[in-house]
């Protein structure tokens, strides 16, 4: 299994970034997956979910009518779309799969800062 997010960077508050993460080795076209971020000095937050299919996506409240995750299974790809970003958003995002166990990218960070 392999997961490579990309897409991170420095952004202004207010501003939009998106985020990809590539997967490989696994059948991802039919596993619901995550997005996760864990901001500095702290622990891990969930996102993100999107079924498998993509029609169904759930969302923290923190995030919900900002951020809008996605997915192409054709190019087994994930994405998340991050629009009016805080200063409160900036973290490591990471993707994950769980079967069986948790299976994490290296992340990618998204800084917020003006």
């Amino acid at each position: 299994v392999q997961l490579v997010e990309s897409g991170g960077g420095l952004v202004q508050p207010g501003g939009s970034l998106r985020l990809s993460c590539a997967a490989s080795g696994f059948a991802f076209s039919i596993n619901t997956m995550d997005w996760v971020r864990q901001a500095p000095g702290k622990g891990l937050e969930w996102v993100s979910s999107v079924s498998s299919g993509g029609y169904r996506t759930t969302y923290a409240s923190s995030v919900k009518g900002r951020f809008t995750a996605s997915r192409d299974n054709a190019k087994n790809t994930l994405h998340l779309q991050m629009n009016s970003l805080q200063r409160e958003d900036t973290a490591v995002y990471y993707c994950n799969y769980w079967f069986g166990r948790d299976y994490w990218g290296q992340g990618t960070q998204v800084t917020v800062s003006s």
